[in-house]
């Protein structure tokens, strides 16, 4: 996934698991396939999934990150209408592995990656509801804090930058490079609610075409009302992302900014997955072709 990536080899994490959390140490520990861009993750039994960061850094602020993701899941854990991951425990660096490492529980299903619930107008209202009650959740005071998506739009415009150059002979530039000069300027309205943040394909989980968990909730903070939205572009088809809208209340400059969001963020998908995680990249295609509406 990352130039800088470090992993932990499934015998790696049987030793870690067995030598600081003995209890578990008879559970099969066995590594997910999964698409995940920040942590690879191996399940330990049924119940419980351990998550080790792939980036190299500061051994520090990794933990430090740990630490705060499992207060954030716990809040949103808390809030959500649907199971969400709970953290459970924080593992230590060892057997060459340096960095600490996160045990929350297994919460089962199929992701919206798999199983494709964009035409379901019942999982837009789900995806409305679970937004709604994250919104309902008092910020306490805090604000946007940043890096990254969710705060003033120009703040993304070096990021921009670097997608424009790195999609040149992926994508056609000329037009998307003008829309993000339009959508960049857009004026931000509206106190921060409380946000997931990263709300994509994988980390949703469907059955029947209806919302039955959301994974990924250590980003769980305060963030431009609109930041949520960009759930219509990656998530949803046209008729059901109307129905979305409509259920949010969102006027037409929280969705204008819901829009900027998913462009950003798709931008990024298209060109830094396009040989690592080819569906991801895929991903970033799909919302830009929606966000073009050409589909």
């Amino acid at each position: 996934m990352h130039d800088d990536e470090v992993r932990a080899a499934p015998d790696v994490v049987r030793r870690l698991v067995a030598d600081q959390f003995p209890r578990w140490a008879h559970l099969l520990v066995r590594e997910v396939a999964a698409a995940g861009t920040v942590h690879a993750i191996h399940r330990i039994g049924d119940d419980l999934a351990a998550r080790f960061p792939l980036r190299a850094g500061d051994p520090g602020r990794t933990r430090a990150r740990l630490v705060a993701e499992a207060a954030a899941a716990r809040e949103l854990a808390s809030r959500s209408p649907v199971p969400t991951p709970e953290p459970v425990a924080i593992g230590e660096p060892g057997h060459g592995y340096p960095h600490a490492w996160a045990v929350q529980t297994w919460v089962p299903g199929t992701t919206a990656a798999e199983d494709d619930p964009g035409a379901s107008r019942a999982f837009a209202g789900d995806l409305a509801a679970f937004i709604g009650a994250l919104r309902a959740t008092s910020t306490r005071g805090r604000t946007f804090a940043g890096p990254g998506r969710g705060g003033d739009l120009r703040d993304q415009d070096d990021w921009m930058r670097t997608c424009l150059r790195e999609s040149d002979g992926l994508l056609e530039v000329g037009p998307l490079k003008r829309l993000w000069g339009e959508l960049r300027e857009l004026p931000r309205v509206g106190a921060d609610v409380m946000s997931h943040g990263d709300l994509i394909p994988g980390n949703v989980l469907v059955a029947g075409g209806r919302l039955t968990g959301v994974l990924d909730g250590g980003g769980f903070g305060p963030a431009d009302p609109a930041l949520d939205l960009v759930a219509a572009w990656h998530l949803l088809e046209d008729a059901p992302r109307g129905g979305f809208r409509a259920a949010l209340g969102s006027d037409d400059l929280e969705w204008a900014r819901g829009r900027a969001w998913a462009f950003a963020q798709a931008m990024g998908l298209v060109w830094y997955y396009a040989r690592s995680s080819p569906a991801l990249s895929r991903l970033g295609r799909r919302t830009l072709e929606r966000l073009l509406g050409r589909t």
